[in-house]
């Protein structure tokens, strides 16, 4: 008998008529010969009005303290479903992160997996019974701490479990019909794609595709693991996330458009032009803690020797390094600094760009013909990315995915969720 393990999301799992709808999907799993290990989220905006009833008591929630509270989320869902499960006829098991063996580092907020010891959780297959185990949280050795993994971590969950469990394959339940081409919310036309690569996936994760979270891409990556991503409202199949697509497989030029409104730019003005300044500016950034996405320098004034030096990191992160290089601003010498938190970062994905000439002009010439600007340019090996105004990204992300001749013959179709 093959282990499925399934992941099912807030909106899937959002009221009582939805968890049924869940239990059905699951028990019909188990009924066609496989066992099964569910990963669940906490039910719609749950972990949204937890996080806002934590700052209407504080402005600064203690971390321990708001692990402890998020986590109460998925312990809700995951019982309320064991029960929908044992209401069919089924024999069905909850547990916690830390119950299910999900080990993690100290961090509260964003804590990692180091380890998966799911011995409760084979005890229960073993015994014939479906567990269902809550998405987002672990426990770690040392502090003996309830932890968090951030947003997204239910996938996460689900994935590390597979690997750990030796799963078939590992199914991400969400309220579209799979991986499309661009966020169908903001592309109607955008269309589901059957296969995409690990290495895809995670540009479009990192380009700001919210279907799938980046970490739980790099965890099944790592470990060997299939996910298919399929919707929790139709029995279709979805988009399977492989090692690649075999050999009789061509691939698409480009595979996705990705928008991402999450971030801000910061220009570091006036900058002396001599070796070390640059590593001085992100030594302090690095400092901060804040991850750094795309970086431009300019070339220096010829009269002043003085450059201006910008880059990309999350809005969330914008105003601890702002506040950083205000305090280093007189020993690094540069003159200035410049927030804007009114952009937008449009990327195109696609493994067929190593062998495809010409993806750049058609992408710039798209946004021309379509009157927008590009402030920043930045490229890997199967993605490039622009910075863009931020009320022109959707714009951007249309007519892109339309000039790439991605534009499907109808309305995608989203069955729930807020995008939230």
């Amino acid at each position: 008998m093959s282990l499925i393990v399934q992941k099912f999301g807030g909106s899937s799992v959002a009221d009582a008529e939805s968890i049924m709808r869940v239990a059905r999907r699951i028990v019909a799993t188990r009924e066609s010969g496989h066992d099964v290990v569910v990963a669940v989220s906490a039910m719609g905006d749950t972990t949204d009005e937890l996080v806002d009833l934590a700052h209407q008591i504080t402005d600064v929630p203690d971390p321990r303290e708001l692990d402890m509270l998020l986590t109460t989320g998925e312990r809700i869902s995951m019982a309320l479903l064991a029960m929908a499960i044992k209401s069919l006829g089924y024999e069905a098991r909850s547990y916690t992160g830390s119950q299910a063996g999900m080990m993690t580092t100290a961090q509260h907020g964003a804590a990692r997996i180091v380890d998966v010891s799911p011995d409760r959780i084979r005890e229960a297959l073993d015994d014939g019974a479906i567990a269902i185990v809550a998405g987002f949280q672990g426990f770690n050795r040392d502090s003996k701490d309830i932890t968090t993994l951030g947003r997204g971590g239910s996938d996460t969950t689900a994935v590390a479990l597979a690997a750990a469990l030796d799963a078939e394959v590992c199914e991400i339940y969400t309220d579209v019909d799979g991986v499309f081409t661009a966020d169908p919310r903001i592309v109607p036309k955008a269309h589901k794609v059957d296969r995409v690569t690990f290495e895809e996936m995670l540009e479009l994760a990192a380009a700001g595709a919210k279907v799938l979270h980046i970490r739980a891409v790099e965890y099944a990556r790592r470990h060997g693991v299939t996910i298919h991503v399929r919707s929790s409202f139709a029995d279709t199949e979805g988009t399977f996330v492989i090692g690649d697509r075999g050999e009789n497989m061509e691939e698409p030029i480009i595979t996705g458009v990705a928008g991402d409104l999450s971030e801000a730019k910061i220009t570091v003005i006036g900058v002396p032009d001599i070796p070390g300044k640059a590593a001085e500016i992100f030594t302090i950034v690095a400092g901060t803690g804040a991850n750094i996405d795309m970086i431009v320098q300019n070339v220096s004034a010829q009269a002043t020797a003085l450059t201006d030096i910008s880059f990309t990191l999350s809005k969330t992160d914008g105003e601890k390094v702002l506040k950083a290089l205000r305090v280093a601003q007189e020993k690094v010498g540069f003159t200035d600094i410049a927030f804007d938190d009114n952009i937008g970062k449009l990327s195109v994905v696609g493994g067929g760009m190593r062998t495809n000439a010409g993806v750049s002009a058609q992408l710039f010439t798209a946004l021309f013909e379509a009157g927008i600007n590009m402030e920043m340019i930045s490229t890997s090996e199967i993605r490039i990315s622009v910075i863009t105004r931020g009320e022109d990204l959707t714009r951007a992300m249309q007519v892109v995915h339309a000039a790439f001749g991605l534009d499907g013959d109808a309305d995608a179709v989203v069955y729930a969720g807020t995008g939230r």
